[in-house]
């Protein structure tokens, strides 16, 4: 996998120690601890601002995760395109139809570690329903899914359970949604 800001030799410890700086002035808690055998899919929800952004990549280097996450291809215009993926970001065009779950599934066959996080309700603005890919990647990879968070009113973010999918999208998406009923998100009118 390629070199990102959470795993750049020099510049990944003084930003994670700025990190743990800035959350503490910030008064937000990051929650959880560093994983040994890192292969998971992370999801993380509410995602209703784009603080959410700089919260979460503060909270990843404070707990020693080397994470990619997707985003849209619109996050990755010239000429920052490369600091988005130094950033981690996997550039994702939402207009078309193609094999990313494939893809994804087959980085994590030849990967003995990885973690994408994906923001299942794709978007800050409100939906309905949370897009599913997040779900067939760790069901096809056959590896659990984190349940990372934001929660406002308590300001912390961070990591909370596994679940492990059982392949059956009805019973499984209730049950990880229930998880995030009671998480309040930067923007609450957003959720």
């Amino acid at each position: 996998m390629r070199r990102t800001v959470f795993s750049t030799p020099i510049i990944t410890p003084c930003l994670r120690l700025l990190s743990i700086l800035i959350l503490k002035l910030m008064g937000w808690k990051a929650v959880g601890c560093p994983i040994k055998n890192a292969r998971f899919v992370l999801i993380g929800a509410p995602h209703t601002s784009n603080w959410d952004f700089p919260l979460m990549i503060m909270v990843v280097l404070k707990l020693r995760l080397k994470v990619f996450w997707m985003g849209k291809n619109t996050l990755f215009p010239f000429p920052v395109g490369w600091f988005m993926k130094w950033l981690g970001g996997i550039p994702v065009d939402r207009s078309r139809a193609h094999n990313l779950v494939d893809q994804t599934v087959a980085q994590y066959k030849s990967e003995p570690e990885m973690i994408v996080l994906v923001p299942p309700e794709g978007t800050r603005s409100k939906v309905k329903e949370w897009k599913t890919g997040f779900y067939r990647i760790a069901v096809a990879a056959e590896v659990p899914v984190l349940m990372g968070y934001v929660d406002a009113s308590k300001k912390e973010a961070g990591l909370a359970d596994f679940y492990y999918p059982t392949g059956e999208l009805e019973v499984d998406m209730p049950a990880i949604r229930a998880f995030y009923a009671t998480k309040v998100g930067i923007n609450p009118e957003n959720a």
